[in-house]
């Protein structure tokens, strides 16, 4: 559902489908924090699992027709396996990069899941990481990390040398309070969910402070704790407004466009697996019956992407699954 505001919108979002189920492995996601979509179409799903369950720990290859494909990684300290996985991306030829907070590492991967290497080391001195979060690769192959509470950006290559860095903390332009997710614009623009002071900041590719956009709140360009944020090839910016259980669209300039909240309809996998369990029907339908809008709604979004075709992906931790939207530039009236 797209939520519009002001009258006349130049675009429009219409659900498609949505892929994935509640599993430990296999052809569904479990707690799944991040995932990343290359050039074919294929999800990578980061999957963090739970306390009680580290086996829930891998990467999900999906495709975003829902043909599952494989998982890769498990959990623990050797050399490719996860603890704490937060973010992933995807490099020009396809290389898989994970970070992880609790190893303050990251691991580094092939395309079909061989591991590559990894790299990272913990502290707060240049190149060192204190809870790394997340991952955007620009076109030249420069890792931009959220270095969560170290409150600032460095900037890596892609075998883990140093590179720069901006961002100090507090609440000033060009301050962060606990950073999060990243993401890059065509022109190597860098846009950053600055998670706890509840706003998106806009850099030069050399870190320069440009623009701040939100405030905290729950009204519209107000965000409350936002985890992710994409740009398209529109130059449009999509905000996962976690704790709003929205995700937030904003134009180039940083005004509010229009708020998607969730249309899930229940997919293949999803269908496949009801039918063989009648219990989980009938638990389905009493949960209908006190709220119906239940499993439509986003509940606490933590990843959004933009696939480059006209698809908005939105990541629905706590139901395992992705929400998939077309982009139409076509004007509409507001509802």
């Amino acid at each position: 559902m797209s939520t519009h505001f002001f009258g006349l919108n130049q675009r429009s979002y219409n659900y498609s489908h949505s892929l994935g189920r509640l599993e430990m492995s296999g052809t569904g996601f479990r707690s799944p924090v991040d995932f990343a979509i290359d050039a074919e179409g294929v999800a990578y799903v980061l999957n963090r699992s739970y306390e009680k369950r580290p086996d829930g720990v891998h990467v999900t290859m999906m495709s975003l027709e829902e043909e599952y494909i494989s998982e890769f990684s498990s959990y623990g300290e050797a050399q490719g396996q996860l603890v704490w996985p937060t973010s992933i991306a995807l490099d020009s030829q396809g290389n898989v990069y994970v970070s992880d907070e609790w190893l303050n590492r990251i691991t580094i991967f092939d395309k079909d899941g061989e591991l590559l290497g990894s790299w990272g080391k913990f502290g707060s001195g240049d190149g060192e990481l204190d809870r790394p979060a997340g991952i955007a690769i620009s076109a030249d192959g420069v890792l931009f990390i959220t270095d969560s509470r170290n409150h600032r950006v460095q900037q890596f290559s892609a075998d883990g040398r140093f590179m720069g860095k901006f961002g100090s903390f507090g609440d000033g332009p060009g301050q962060f309070n606990l950073p999060w997710g990243i993401g890059l614009d065509r022109d190597g623009r860098v846009f950053v969910a600055d998670w706890r002071n509840d706003r998106i900041q806009q850099f030069t590719a050399d870190g320069q402070w440009q623009a701040s956009f939100g405030q905290p709140g729950s009204g519209v360009g107000q965000f409350n704790r936002p985890n992710s944020v994409c740009v398209d090839e529109d130059g449009d910016i999509y905000v996962a407004d976690c704790f709003n259980n929205r995700v937030q669209v904003l134009d180039p300039e940083g005004r509010f466009v229009t708020a998607l909240l969730g249309d899930h309809r229940m997919s293949r996998l999803g269908k496949e697996k009801l039918t063989a369990n009648p219990d989980m029907i009938r638990q389905r339908a009493l949960a209908y019956a006190n709220n119906p809008d239940y499993e439509q709604r986003f509940d606490h979004p933590n990843a959004v992407k933009s696939d480059g075709h006209g698809r908005v992906c939105v990541l629905d931790p706590v139901r395992g699954r992705i929400q998939v939207y077309t982009k139409t530039n076509e004007p509409g009236l507001a509802q």
